[in-house]
């Protein structure tokens, strides 16, 4: 490399350790500078850095203590239709000098690749808002250790059968990213995440039961309470205790909000540019179609403040924006980056690396009216396996949750499958409730299907 580095140690924030936002950026616009210098038509770097505190409770003592730092850095240029990428964890001139090279190297023995290269430059993302997302957490790890011993009691206090906890945790991470390319495009955010998660085992004669709560924001004081926390996780393990097996049959199946979120993670994937371009996806060609019932609306919102998945521009740099994907059951668009949106002949959407705060819009009925209104069939709270072919829409999976008999829950169970297709199962919903988990970047009330296949004893 012919270029020199202005600055190559970081001024760091005295507050947590972190790079400054200008040093990265600079570093970015210069190592951007230099990939052009050195031959490449266009360049894109992404530079990055964290630290995270994560502390573990265990039989009431401290199980862990972890302390994680780590810094980045990816780069991509294009050579002509050719393109090489490279990545590193040393920010230093000399490691960013290697992994260009390594970048350049890998281009000139690539196959070409007509759909490659940078988004569009009238696509990228001018002023960037505030979205309120860094708001760093001063705590040591004796404070979180306290916290998560305060975590775990909860629940083993809760209820005589809790008999132990698989670990209560407490975790803080910030971090500072900034990605740039050569259209002169540069921005950086800086963003912090905090969670709390408790995992207890319920015995009784009947056998034993693990269930899991959690609570994630970007700042601190809107973590649900510890004592809440546990409780809620130690009242999912007992409600679990004497679990059965239920009939094969075909009835409804009810989604409780944290697996219904899993639903909508099939649609955003049958919907996204890599399904749709490899033909593999059971939506492709279905824009402007009705796809589920009129009661379903999506919508994209990633300029929220605080959200656990705002951002101001995607992957490529392009502008995110307020997004309707699905309005009132019609697929009104795709999930595309740069790259996808050119092999499918469309525009990106402004969704490179996924979604940004996701909303299902909510019914009317609250959880128990729903279970009310389903008349027998089951309550899903945890899916296993993989058995999703977004081909074909097939859908089939491990579950466990409760059985209702005449619209009321009657026993907990386990070892059940169900199967259907999403298709149908998009087109079957009986209703949404009201009862929005709020707190994920995917916010979603329950969700009834009124008919599936159970398979039990």
């Amino acid at each position: 490399m012919t270029g020199t580095f202005a600055v190559d140690t970081p001024s760091v924030e005295t507050e947590t350790g972190l790079p400054q936002l200008a040093w990265l950026e600079a570093r970015t616009r210069e190592l951007l500078a230099e990939a052009q210098r050195r031959g490449a038509d266009q360049a894109e770097v992404s530079l990055s850095a964290s630290r995270a505190l994560s502390v573990t409770a265990r039989a009431r003592q401290r199980e862990s203590v972890e302390h994680e730092g780590d810094r980045g850095a990816s780069l991509t240029v294009y050579c002509g239709q050719r393109s090489g990428s490279a990545s590193t964890t040393d920010l230093t001139a000399d490691g960013l000098r290697a992994a260009l090279d390594q970048a350049l190297t890998i281009a000139r023995f690539t196959e070409a690749d007509t759909f490659a290269g940078l988004a569009d430059a009238e696509l990228m993302a001018g002023e960037q808002p505030d979205l309120s997302l860094y708001h760093p957490w001063s705590l040591d790890a004796e404070q979180a250790l306290e916290m998560a011993l305060q975590l775990e009691a909860a629940a083993l206090d809760y209820d005589a059968r809790i008999a132990q906890t698989e670990g209560a945790t407490v975790a803080s991470r910030d971090g500072v990213s900034v990605y740039g390319n050569s259209h002169g495009f540069v921005g950086g955010e800086r963003a912090s995440r905090h969670a709390l998660s408790c995992q207890p085992l319920a015995r009784a004669d009947a056998g034993m039961q693990r269930e899991v709560a959690f609570s994630q924001a970007r700042h601190a004081d809107e973590l649900q309470a510890v004592e809440a926390v546990g409780r809620l996780a130690a009242e999912r393990a007992v409600a679990r205790l004497g679990a059965r097996t239920p009939p094969t049959t075909t009835a409804s199946v009810l989604f409780t909000p944290r697996v219904a979120r899993g639903l909508w993670g099939h649609l955003v994937a049958a919907i996204s540019g890599g399904a749709l371009y490899r033909n593999a996806s059971f939506l492709k060609d279905k824009l402007e179609q009705s796809i589920a019932v009129e009661a379903l609306t999506l919508s994209q919102h990633p300029h929220r403040p605080r959200g656990l998945a705002s951002a101001a521009f995607d992957g490529d740099g392009v502008a995110t924006a307020e997004r309707t994907l699905v309005d009132q059951g019609v697929l009104r668009g795709y999930v595309l980056s740069a790259y996808t949106a050119r092999r499918l002949g469309l525009t990106s959407t402004g969704n490179a690396g996924g979604v940004f705060n996701l909303d299902v819009a909510p019914g009317t009925d609250d959880f128990d009216a729903l279970v009310a209104g389903m008349g027998r069939g089951l309550v899903v709270t945890e899916l296993m396996g993989q058995g999703v072919n977004l081909v074909n829409g097939d859908y089939s999976r491990g579950a466990a949750g409760f059985w209702v008999e005449n619209g009321k829950i009657a026993y907990p169970v386990e070892n059940a499958t169900i199967a259907g297709n999403l298709d149908e199962m998009y087109q079957g919903i009986d209703a949404l409730g009201s009862d929005v988990d709020f707190g994920a970047a995917l916010r979603t009330p329950s969700v009834l299907i009124g008919s599936m296949t159970i398979a039990g004893q």
